[in-house]
């Protein structure tokens, strides 16, 4: 017995040792061995690799392919390493230059793509980290040079991270712009996406003018939003902010401003795994600061439901909205939301609704049903839409008064101070949301995060009064 204890010890210590020493890093940098992100071979990394890129004053006009596959305990990792200030490396897409080894479909879509090559053979990227870059570049009119040598013009619907396969997937801390969209994520009738993580990166100046292009799009199952800062789009674009067409879809802890609908919901109208799959029917959206500025094209914050043409493919179900703090700059009356059919429902509560130039809110526009719960409402507050076929129950419990009694307006301090009526007046949220959905954490600026503060009484909005 004690034999066989010993060669099995062995045997875990080779494997342990081989999996170790088969991880390699490949550091790219001015002062490095590797001079240029085009000499990392893309094509053949393996699970533990990590790829570190070091900033630089120049931005590194060269673009490329992740298709590959990590585990959960050795995830493939591509991180920038800051500079000065924390300053993040830049990967630009306009003019950029492609690894000649690499062959993938679709370079005209991104200046990063994940997912989907032929060198390297390969349709999904799995476990893969994608950290502490700004990536921009890619849309009209700009242009770059393909791995055969051959110069390209990225089209209208490309990205500055296209994601058109991927499992396991996280963008962290990372600046996506300039580009027809920041993110897009795909699915389709014979693979979806799943598992993607978005936390504590920054989208600005994304879309094209004239455009519906946005600055987020995607199609997955699980998929998580958190501790983002969507900042508004380039001018005279008039996308959303946040288009998505997911199943299993959290929005939490985000700064979203701005947008044609700062979030849009809609149907998974490309994949039939996305429609099929449990979770998409529930949609959870918990935790942000939502603006709607003067410049939005539109006057609704959210769309939930479809907009393709088949009705069947709608999410038909229900969206928890709870515990978000929504600020309005515009003039003129907003609605809140637009239910595309008679089976979308909205559970609204604990939210704080404020306007900076007393501008009326509607609750609903079109059809479906909102709950009212335990919410701060402007006293101007109007529960009948502008088209009035959406039907609003309201159940009483909630606080009509035009200050919410924020920390500093004009600086966009939006926690709670000592003296508002929004402390201790939230209620318990529906079963649906508990434990993973609770509201346990809070944005803070810029892209971070802290606990969000619990005495046993929940406040109403995204932040709780911290004593």
């Amino acid at each position: 017995m004690k034999i066989k204890i010993r060669w099995s010890l062995a045997v875990a210590l080779l494997a342990f040792v081989s999996t170790r020493s088969f991880a390699t890093e490949f550091h790219v940098g001015p002062k490095q061995k590797l001079q240029a992100v085009s000499d990392v071979p893309w094509e053949s990394l393996k699970a533990g690799d990590q790829v570190l890129i070091d900033w630089r004053p120049e931005p590194y006009k060269e673009k490329w392919v992740i298709c590959c596959k990590g585990t959960e305990k050795a995830p493939i990792v591509v991180r920038g390493v800051p500079g000065p200030k924390g300053t993040l490396p830049v990967i630009d897409g306009n003019g950029a230059s492609t690894r000649k080894q690499l062959q993938f479909w679709g370079d005209v879509r991104g200046t990063i793509k994940v997912g989907g090559a032929i060198v390297p053979k390969g349709s999904d990227a799995e476990y893969i980290v994608i950290e502490n870059l700004e990536v921009r570049g890619a849309r009209p009119p700009f242009t770059f040079i393909d791995a055969q040598g051959q110069p390209k013009s990225y089209l209208v619907t490309a990205s500055a991270l296209y994601v058109e396969k991927a499992h396991h997937l996280t963008v962290r801390n990372c600046i996506l712009t300039d580009s027809a969209h920041g993110l897009f994520v795909s699915s389709n009738n014979e693979s979806a996406s799943s598992d993607i993580l978005v936390e504590g990166c920054y989208f600005s100046e994304n879309g094209m003018e004239g455009g519906t292009q946005h600055s987020i799009y995607t199609a997955a199952i699980g998929i998580t939003f958190q501790f983002n800062h969507l900042a508004p789009l380039r001018a005279k674009c008039v996308g959303n902010n946040l288009k998505d067409r997911s199943a299993g879809l959290v929005v939490r802890y985000n700064w979203i401003e701005a947008g044609d609908k700062n979030l849009d919901l809609v149907d998974g109208e490309d994949s039939v795994l996305v429609r099929n799959h449990p979770s998409y029917r529930k949609t959870f959206v918990y935790g942000n600061v939502f603006i709607k500025t003067p410049v939005s094209t539109h006057n609704q914050l959210v769309h939930y439901g479809g907009d393709s043409k088949f009705g069947s493919y709608y999410r038909k179900g229900t969206l928890y909205f709870y515990n978000n703090t929504i600020v309005s700059y515009r003039k003129d009356p907003m609605s809140l939301f637009w239910l595309s059919s008679d089976e979308e429902t909205c559970d609204f509560r604990n939210n704080i609704l404020y306007s900076t130039t007393n501008s009326k809110f509607f609750a609903v526009k079109d059809k479906g049903i909102m709950h009212l719960s335990h919410n701060f409402l402007p006293e101007n507050w109007l529960t009948p839409a502008t088209d009035p076929r959406g039907a609003v129950k309201d159940d009483g419990t909630s606080t009509k008064r035009m200050n919410p009694g924020f920390v500093d307006i004009a600086a966009q301090d939006f926690r709670l101070s000592a003296v508002s009526k929004c402390r201790d007046a939230g209620t318990t949220l529906l079963p649906e949301c508990l434990p993973a959905n609770a509201p346990i954490a809070e944005y803070m600026k810029e892209q971070q995060s802290r606990p969000r503060p619990n005495d046993g009484h929940l406040d109403i909005g995204a932040y709780e009064f911290d004593r």
